[in-house]
Order: C-alpha cells, then sequence, then structure tokens
C-alpha cells in the first residue's frame, strides 16, 4: 500500500477537532479530558478493553452521544445543543454499529435509498441508481431485493455500509463492525473497508482486528478507562509500545 498521507496526530487539515471533552454517565466519567485532531483522509484505530470510553468517543463525534465539558468541531461545524448544526454533521458522517440495524421490513435497496430520498430530497429513480452502485462496490448488488432477514451477518454489515456511503459522507465511523459476525464472515467485512480506505475516506475505527489496524491506519490510538493512553503510527505503537497499560493490552490480544 501508499506510504500514509497524513502524519500521525498532525494537523495540517484538520476534519475533526476534539479538544477537552469530558463525558458522564451519572456518575461514571466514561470520557476524561480528550484532545483529538484528525487530518482530512486519516485514517484511525481506535482500540483498548471493554468499557474504555472507545464507542462513547466516536458516538460524540456525531452527537449520539453529548458531552458535558470540552468541545468538538465536525468539518468546521461546532455540535453543540443547536439541532441545525448536529443535522449539518449527522449528513456528513457516516455510522456503521455493531449491530447492522437495518430497518427489517425494507428491501436492501430500500434501506439504502431511505435517507439520500428524505434527508437529501433525492428523486428515487437517481437514489435507487446509487444504492446498486454501492451495493456494487460492496459486492453485494444481486442481494438489493431481498430483506435483511435473509441475508448473513457479513451480508447485512456490508449492507449497513453501503447505507451509508449513499449519503456521500466526508467521514466513516465504525464502532466495532466486526465484533457481532462469524469468524469467517469478518474477512469479507474488512476487505470492504480496506478498499474504503484506499480510495481516502476519512475513517475513525472502533476494532480489535489488530491486522486491519496495521494494513489501514495511519494512526493507533489506545485509550483506557476514558483516557487516550497512547498514539503512535502502527509501526511503533505495535512494534515499540511505551506505556505498560499498552504492552499488557497487546500481550494479551496478539
Amino acid at each position: 500500500m501508499a506510504e500514509p498521507e497524513a502524519a500521525p496526530g498532525g494537523a495540517e487539515d484538520p476534519i475533526i477537532e476534539i479538544t477537552g471533552l469530558n463525558k458522564w454517565f451519572g456518575q461514571f466519567h466514561a470520557l476524561r479530558d480528550i484532545d483529538l485532531t484528525v487530518e482530512r483522509r486519516e485514517r484511525i484505530v481506535i482500540c483498548g478493553p471493554s468499557g474504555s470510553g472507545k464507542s462513547t468517543l466516536i458516538r460524540c463525534i456525531n452527537r449520539l452521544e453529548e458531552h458535558q465539558e470540552g468541545t468538538v468541531v465536525v468539518d468546521g461545524v461546532a455540535l453543540t445543543h443547536n439541532l441545525k448544526n448536529i443535522d449539518a454533521v449527522r449528513r456528513e458522517v457516516g455510522m456503521v454499529f455493531q449491530q447492522f440495524n437495518l430497518f427489517p421490513h425494507l428491501t436492501v435497496l430500500e434501506n439504502c435509498t431511505l435517507a439520500p430520498i428524505w434527508v437529501r430530497k433525492m428523486p428515487k429513480a437517481e437514489a435507487q441508481q446509487l444504492g446498486m452502485q454501492y451495493l456494487e462496490r460492496v459486492k453485494i448488488p444481486e442481494q438489493a431485493m431481498k430483506y435483511p432477514g435473509q441475508l448473513s451477518g457479513g451480508q447485512q454489515q456490508r449492507v449497513a455500509i453501503a447505507r451509508s456511503l449513499c449519503m456521500k459522507p466526508n467521514i466513516m465511523l465504525f464502532d466495532e463492525p466486526t465484533s457481532a459476525l462469524d469468524p469467517e464472515m469478518i474477512k469479507e467485512v474488512l476487505e470492504v473497508m480496506v478498499d474504503l480506505a484506499e480510495s481516502g475516506m476519512t475513517m475513525l475505527v472502533v476494532t480489535h482486528e489488530m491486522g486491519f489496524a496495521e494494513q489501514v491506519a495511519n494512526r493507533v490510538i489506545f485509550m483506557d478507562a476514558g483516557q487516550i493512553v497512547e498514539q503512535n503510527t502502527p509501526d511503533e505503537f505495535f512494534n515499540n509500545p511505551q506505556s505498560d497499560r499498552t504492552k499488557l493490552f497487546l500481550s494479551q490480544i496478539l
């Protein structure tokens, strides 16, 4: 693969800027003083033990979770209580969840065209053409008229990725996209994500798939107890971890 275009932790062309981010669930301090800058076209893998705040962090980037302190700016738009700003950010940020979150009563193609028609006001025929284009990109155009329940888990997750791409987002967030899949289905989803990364999409991926991190990421971030403990290029992160906590984590998963 070509050399990464973005230097780790740089800020030449930031598309996401997070400063002093704190988030509580009741008494539980889920995110602690997070500072993170993401460049356009950068690909970041976020890893760490269960409950470390990884999913909460990326859910704050499209306001699926509301932060209590600090600032989150996405492509120049600050995420506050302003609903117009929230809608503007969500139109540009695609999200793929652990559980595919497809509408079971809609066909695969209808799942893909729903948001372009309703949110982008795209004519139905144009939306269907776009939907087929992205179903071809994730290599399942033949499933267009089926319902999600008729597909394998890997196929459903590829539909979920296609559905997000139909909104032509500037950023894609992935929240453990392979953790609900059988092992033989993980590879087909990761292949789609690698293809997406090579096309230049800005991506933040919460995952334990360290092979994917080594192949695709410009930067790997390790979180623990709601904090960013360490971040570096994949080569340095895996071969020369600095924190004892990172070393322990890597020894357990590699």
